[in-house]
């Protein structure tokens, strides 16, 4: 089968149910209505990349069931290459957006580790979970379809598990079984892309116990499954998102919750169900895959902001050469998440169901610099361009070409003298929404969040071993105890 086009990607979004809710407004069509059609243009142009020459091998590959050509999006990742593929998919489309294209991402990933979790529960219990998983992953490569993955569950209390909590569905799980599939009640939060997405990928978003086998689901539906409302949530500086011109460019992510009110999932679209001894296993994939790739994510952006940077400093009648030490600064942060993540699928193996699996340490040291780094690259961008770019405090694009004050504010604006006041404020907006604005990824707990990756470093790493290394180095014989506590 062909690659789908944007074209017929464009179609099939806005023949799907309205589900999805904005500002209070049910959105009858998201490839054209304000609130929505940015985040499928950033999807979208994913569609265009793979007919092009200089990007299609980034954007496509062959699939190692059928031996076609499919979007990369859509495969498994058997080898380090393949992964490495995953990440230079993921800068690619930053530099070509500027913000995150979820639905290339998140469900991808949780197909990939289910493929290895699927083969393990299947070994051990002889279900039939990775012979459903295939059969869908051929329906994901024949349509080319754009999948988000639904991991955060709304969580309620956070000192007490999914079993504790007074609402049972603060955690997403499932309310009946059917002789023919499940019925599923609860929500996933802050999910990326799913307004631009065909489907949603739902996984587990911990590791869950005996008395909490309802809660141990993997399953995916079409994005407008019935029972399923979507909220998208409002972003910084989301309030121009209505308007036209610079204030805001033509891409954009989006982040939503997720209701599942009783939604009907047939068992060939369920992967895991109630084997809650692998969540945990699941969850250990999942984010070392993720966070090893995520790196890529940030470099792609502050390779945007290196460039927003150029034009600004341009604009403002100032050589780049000026700022050259800080536009440094910036790519070795970039370079600094990218070969992080790059190290960690390096130092990865390959699982026995044939997919790939990020070292875990590495990945999710990877996370903490994820969660550092970009802050840094966004602080010396504002610092490169001024204020008029970190205050956000120069007029819209509406008093720009207004007839009234128009002219007053173009004069006002142009700084450098082969430059004009409009590309100024264009490359301004950007920098602004880039480091203040909608267009900021979720650095800091997109992925999860740093505290939790610092714990799996605290865990992971012999830090007595390497006592020991400095002792034998230093010739202590003798043991060197942890002082007792005082009572």
């Amino acid at each position: 089968m062909a690659l789908r086009t944007r074209e017929q990607y464009l179609a099939t979004l806005s023949a799907m149910r309205p589900n999805i809710h904005k500002f209070g407004e049910l959105i009858r069509d998201v490839t054209t209505h304000p609130a929505t059609r940015r985040v499928v243009e950033s999807h979208a142009r994913a569609f265009d990349a793979a007919s092009d020459p200089r990007l299609a091998e980034i954007y496509t590959t062959v699939s190692s069931f059928t031996g076609e050509r499919i979007f990369r999006f859509n495969s498994l990742m058997a080898s380090l290459s393949d992964t490495i593929g995953n990440m230079k998919l993921k800068r690619a489309s930053y530099r070509r957006t500027g913000t995150c294209s979820g639905g290339t991402c998140v469900g991808w990933n949780a197909a990939n580790v289910l493929w290895a979790i699927t083969h393990e529960v299947d070994k051990e219990y002889g279900t039939s979970y990775q012979e459903r998983l295939k059969a869908w992953l051929l329906h994901a490569e024949a349509n080319g379809l754009v999948v988000a993955g639904a991991l955060t569950d709304a969580k309620g209390d956070r000192s007490l598990k999914a079993s504790q909590q007074p609402d049972p569905d603060c955690n997403l799980r499932v309310v009946e079984v059917k002789k023919d599939g499940i019925v599923v009640r609860g929500a996933k939060v802050m999910i990326a892309g799913a307004a631009a997405s065909d489907e949603i990928f739902v996984v587990p978003g911990t590791a869950y116990g005996r008395d909490e086998k309802y809660y141990s689901v993997a399953f995916v539906v079409p994005r407008d499954v019935e029972g399923l409302t979507i909220v998208e949530a409002r972003r910084a500086s989301d309030g121009r998102e209505l308007e036209e011109g610079f204030d805001i460019p033509e891409t954009g992510i989006t982040q939503g919750y997720l209701f599942f009110e009783n939604v009907f999932v047939p068992n060939e679209r369920v992967f895991l169900f109630g084997e809650y001894q692998y969540t945990g296993k699941f969850i250990q994939y999942f984010t070392a895959n993720y966070r090893a790739c995520i790196g890529a994510c940030v470099a792609g952006q502050g390779d945007v902001m290196i460039g927003a940077a150029m034009l600004m400093a341009r604009a403002n009648g100032l050589p780049v050469k000026t700022f050259q030490n800080k536009l440094v600064e910036m790519a070795v942060n970039n370079e600094a998440t990218y070969s992080a993540g790059a190290g960690a699928l390096a130092l990865g193996r390959q699982h026995p169901a044939g997919v790939w699996v990020a070292d875990s340490l590495a990945a999710h040291t990877n996370k903490v610099l994820v969660a550092t780094l970009p802050y840094q690259t966004k602080r010396i961008c504002q610092d490169i361009c001024g204020g008029i770019a970190e205050t956000g405090c120069f007029p819209s694009h509406k008093d720009f070409t207004s007839p009234a004050t128009g002219r007053l504010v173009r004069k006002y604006l142009k700084a450098g003298q082969k430059v004009s006041a409009e590309a100024r404020a264009r490359a301004a907006r950007l920098v602004e929404w880039l480091t203040l604005g909608a267009g900021v990824p979720g650095t800091m707990h997109g992925g999860g969040s740093p505290d939790g990756a610092k714990l799996v470093v605290r865990m992971e790493t012999a830090f007595e071993e390497y006592a020991g290394y400095a002792a034998q180095i230093a010739g202590i014989a003798e043991p060197v105890p942890e002082p007792e506590r005082n009572k």
